[in-house]
């Protein structure tokens, strides 16, 4: 796969100590796993697989890390020593041997590809009850009824719900009387906020 030429200028800016740990690392991604994509993310080179993100690595002032997306199933024992799985890496010699690392790199890609359990979707809210109060003026506006009825269900249930909570008939009432103004214009229940 062709390299970024951003993840070149990454390298080539970085302290002298880390530029081989970097080269190195990428080298054994390119020959673990040849279809491998480069990029930059959060400002530092990330690999990904099929726009799934893989692993990451990094310079900082004194040290390099590396590490895989999905940490928990790549352990090392050097975790929390610094960012990533293989603690602060000052030279080469900080790191396993490379055909120990591709073959970390390869299990990290048959990870990548197991089907993670998708959340259970929750289930649509019902239709709102619509007041009585905002079902007799709307029978009486026929613009602003065309507008309620076009409406996708979540904001005619904002509508409902916001008649439906007022407590006293005069702020029934008002709100009624707002919300019909409202959508003979064509307004969303929140409106004001939507350009926010």
């Amino acid at each position: 796969m062709a390299r970024d030429p951003r993840i070149d200028s990454y390298i080539e800016g970085r302290a002298e100590f880390a530029r081989p740990i970097l080269s190195w690392i990428r080298e054994r991604f390119h020959a673990a796993v040849p279809e491998v994509e480069e990029t930059i993310k959060w400002s530092h080179p990330f690999f990904t697989l099929g726009g799934k993100p893989l692993a990451n690595m990094a310079s900082f002032k004194a040290h390099a890390s590396f590490g895989f997306w999905n940490r928990q199933d790549n352990e090392t024992g050097k975790e929390g020593e610094a960012m990533g799985q293989f603690g602060r890496i000052e030279s080469l010699d900080d790191l396993p041997p490379a055909e120990e690392v591709e073959r970390l790199i390869r299990e990290a890609v048959v990870l990548l590809g197991e089907a993670k359990p998708a959340r259970p979707r929750a289930a649509p809210k019902p239709e709102a009850e619509v007041p009585p109060e905002l079902t007799e003026a709307l029978a009486a506006d026929d613009a602003a009824a065309a507008t309620f009825n076009a409406f996708p269900p979540g904001c005619r249930r904002e509508y409902c719900e916001w008649i439906a909570e007022a407590k006293r008939p005069e702020t029934k009432a008002k709100r009624v009387a707002e919300a019909v103004s409202w959508m003979r214009e064509g307004k969303r229940r929140n409106w004001k906020y939507e350009n926010c």
